[in-house]
């Protein structure tokens, strides 16, 4: 009988010291799922932009529709500076669990480049959600100048090198870089001139200090309208329908001239699958939200979702093509 009592502690004792080894092979798959009932607090969205930007606009808009739908309050939260590293770092400084999110997106793509150092890889330290917004630029010019299409800005700037004056707002900005590439592509030699605020840009293309200015549709939308300045073409893949008569850059004869900036939603590496997957396909349902389709047109904005492996390759891929142009156009990194 002994001998059958110490048989069958060993026995339990063996099938405890089982469960707790499976315990312990199963907490990597826990882990990776999100607490019941997520969201079940407010969850903040940290913009690296001031208030009233393209991004910060296009993500508000998203923030109202999910806290309509998931019941919790969406916060932005401004956090402004250093190219929206200050925004990032808050976000890798909180835990992976899908409270806490960050708007990224093409900007984050050119900084990877543009800085010696950064705290953080956009490539490996997020998880990517959702593109949430597509925005094309426009090239515009004086209204009364000679400069009417794509064309006639190529053939001036190789008829007189180094003449013509292409503006932009900061160094390292999509709409700077977005000149660059545009003056590689078509080999030409122009100086490329910086503002400080998009006014400041506008108002010199008006008065003729700059020949050619690269901006989004959103801050040159007022000029346009009032005649004050010429939109030449777009940078997107297709006209945009809020500027049907304006064509594209490669249809107008550059033909692999494509700048196509976008915004998204991303949260820190190591995001529980079912949080992404839930926030992916909300902020997709949200885009589609035709009052917030109304309101993104008005600034220009294709408000458009895509999976994360989509977004996460867009990523991938601005971020090989923006470090080139940098490298190219020999711009000091920051």
């Amino acid at each position: 009988m002994a001998h059958e009592r110490r048989a069958h502690r060993g026995r339990t004792i063996g099938l405890r010291g089982l469960i707790l080894v499976l315990g312990c092979l199963l907490l990597p798959a826990v882990a990776a799922f999100a607490e019941p009932g997520y969201p079940s607090r407010p969850v903040r969205i940290m913009v690296g932009y001031g208030p009233g930007g393209v991004a910060d606009v296009t993500m508000r808009m998203v923030a109202q529709k999910l806290s309509e739908k998931l019941g919790q309050q969406f916060i932005i939260d401004n956090r402004p500076g250093a190219g929206g590293i200050l925004a990032h770092r808050a976000v890798l400084a909180a835990p992976a669990d899908g409270y806490t999110l960050v708007v990224s997106g093409n900007g984050s793509a050119i900084t990877r480049s543009l800085f010696k150092s950064l705290p953080f890889d956009v490539l490996t330290d997020f998880t990517s959600i959702s593109v949430t917004a597509f925005l094309d630029l426009l090239l515009a010019t004086r209204t009364d100048g000679p400069l009417k299409t794509v064309n006639d800005i190529i053939a001036a700037a190789k008829a007189n090198p180094g003449r013509l004056n292409f503006g932009t707002i900061a160094p390292g900005s999509t709409q700077n870089l977005s000149a660059e590439l545009f003056r590689m592509k078509a080999g030409i030699n122009v100086a490329l001139v910086t503002y400080r605020t998009t006014p400041d840009l506008v108002n010199a293309i008006q008065r003729g200090d700059v020949d050619v200015g690269f901006e989004y549709y959103a801050g040159v939308t007022a000029a346009l309208q009032e005649g004050k300045i010429r939109a030449v073409a777009s940078t997107g893949e297709v006209r945009a329908p809020w500027t049907p008569d304006v064509p594209t850059v490669a249809e107008s004869g550059l033909k692999d001239y494509t700048v196509v900036s976008w915004n998204a939603i991303a949260g820190p590496a190591g995001m529980p699958r079912d949080v992404v997957d839930l926030l992916s396909r909300e902020v997709n349902v949200a885009l589609r939200d035709p009052e917030l389709q109304r309101k993104a047109r008005l600034f220009g904005l294709d408000a458009r979702g895509t999976t994360p492996a989509e977004m996460d390759q867009r990523m991938r891929s601005d971020v090989a093509k923006w470090a080139e142009v940098i490298e190219k156009a020999g711009l000091q990194k920051q």
